[in-house]
């Protein structure tokens, strides 16, 4: 199988449905800059093969980000990404990450797993957001 431009993944435990954890995952790929304008989005055979969903759950999240003015469908070419998400800010994703990546470090050595740890990130993130916005 050949390697797809954005590497899709589910996840069963999240209580988010298949079709828009993809429509997120193409969204997160776009404000990152991993996708750009231009590129080809896996074939639905290739996510189905990859994922092993059904192909109408991939069919929903192209239509939504079609709807969405992302992505373009080109009959018997494929889907191609018309628009991003990315701005001025991308440059300050490189120095972000490392600093992230460092917190996850101190985050597994104080024995933390990923559940502990996402918990507490989005726990931060979301009391920081209202604190921003009181």
């Amino acid at each position: 199988m050949e390697e797809l431009v954005i590497e899709l993944h589910l996840d069963g435990r999240s209580g988010v449905s298949p079709y828009l954890q993809l429509v997120q995952q193409v969204r997160h790929a776009l404000r990152l800059g991993v996708l750009r304008e231009g590129d080809q989005m896996p074939t639905v055979k290739e996510v189905v093969a990859h994922l092993a969903i059904n192909a109408n759950t991939v069919l929903k999240a192209y239509r939504e980000l079609e709807h969405e003015g992302l992505v373009a469908a080109r009959p018997g070419v494929g889907t191609f990404v018309t628009a991003t998400l990315t701005n001025a800010s991308l440059a300050a994703h490189g120095p972000l990450r490392l600093e992230l990546r460092r917190w996850l470090a101190n985050a597994r050595r104080a024995g933390l797993d990923d559940e502990s740890i996402e918990a507490l990130f989005m726990t931060t993130f979301r009391t920081t957001a209202q604190e921003d916005t009181a």
